[in-house]
């Protein structure tokens, strides 16, 4: 592309590249006239950079003409200063124009010298090449690339990763999960609940903090069960499910881990199910059994049925026996075979 048009750089330009290098030039700004590269106007150094950036620019720049413009940098490459190359292609201006200009760019940079150019932006409206318009383009391009939910969540699992050192004499070491600190009121809570004060526990996660919070500790019935998990957010619960199995009254804390699909952030849901299995490991050293952990969506699924058939399913193993099915009918008397004696 750097030849494609076979523009390039006259004699005046050239020499006034030559002089401007290291010299009290600001800015340069160059056209193509007359199928030449030419200097179209050039400003000194009044102040700092950042100061003649939109004093020494803006009044070079034409609506509906593409221009280049080397904008001098106060930071040194060796000898010389260091530039950034304005490429300006207006929305309105001719496509032929577009292409020209575009397909020019390297010969320009090859002409001033490559090394030199340590930066180059290229704008279409004016606050593309406005001092903020620099200034966004230097934070986009510092940004990570953005990634895909898979590789967030990938990057999510990093960070809950143990880093060892592996040797023949060592083995590797894998991580359950998160251990978040649970709140004096939540470990409190858990031991009332063992000792028969409550029937159901909520817990939520402060992201900021990197705590475990109790939200409520009351007794409710099972009925009102389905009203307390939220449908915005993700939640532990722990209840105590009352019910009658084989004749035997029976009570089970069962423990109950919401998040209600992918309308919550991916940090969220990677946090709730990396923190479930620890906080599991505290309520049982807080001397609460739990017989039953369960993952649900929704507060709908949290029925009187769905606890029992979690707790006692049915044993797949005595499946009904079926009759052997009739052959079909017309299909004549059996085949009688001599035996060969």
């Amino acid at each position: 592309m750097s030849h494609q048009t076979g523009i390039k750089a006259n004699d005046e330009l050239k020499k006034f590249f030559a002089r401007c290098r290291d010299s009290i030039i600001r800015l340069i700004k160059i056209s193509i006239i007359d199928e030449q590269l030419s200097l179209d106007g050039y400003e000194n150094v009044k102040e700092n950079w950042e100061k003649d950036y939109d004093a020494t620019i803006g009044p070079l720049i034409e609506d509906d003409q593409p221009c280049y413009i080397l904008y001098r940098l106060d930071s040194k490459n060796g000898s010389n200063y260091e530039w950034l190359l304005i490429s300006w292609t207006p929305d309105t201006a001719p496509v032929r124009q577009k292409m020209l200009y575009a397909s020019t760019k390297a010969t320009l940079k090859q002409e001033f010298g490559s090394s030199q150019i340590i930066e180059e932006i290229h704008g279409t409206v004016l606050n593309d090449i406005t001092f903020n318009g620099y200034l966004k383009y230097k934070r986009s391009a510092a940004a990570p690339a953005p990634l895909s939910m898979r590789e967030e969540e990938l990057n999510e699992l990093k960070k809950t990763e143990v880093n060892t050192e592996i040797s023949v004499d060592t083995k590797q070491q894998t991580l359950g999960g998160v251990a978040f600190p649970i709140t004096e009121a939540a470990q409190q809570a858990i031991k009332d609940m063992a000792n028969g004060s409550y029937d159901y526990l909520q817990f939520r996660i402060d992201i900021e903090e990197e705590t475990i919070h109790l939200v409520t500790a009351e007794n409710i019935v099972l009925e009102k069960l389905p009203s307390k998990v939220p449908k915005d957010s993700g939640r532990y619960h722990l209840y105590k499910f009352k019910h009658t199995h084989e004749g035997d009254y029976t009570e089970n804390f069962i423990f109950i881990y919401s998040m209600p699909g992918y309308s919550c952030p991916i940090k969220e849901r990677m946090l709730y199910s990396s923190c479930k299995n620890p906080l599991t490991d505290t309520i049982s050293n807080l001397g609460l059994e739990i017989s039953k952990k369960v993952e649900v969506d929704s507060g709908d699924e949290l029925t009187e049925k769905y606890f029992y058939d979690e707790l006692h399913p049915t044993n797949s193993l005595h499946r009904p026996q079926f009759a052997r099915p009739k052959g079909p009918p017309n299909r004549g008397p059996k085949r009688m075979t001599k035996s060969n004696q």
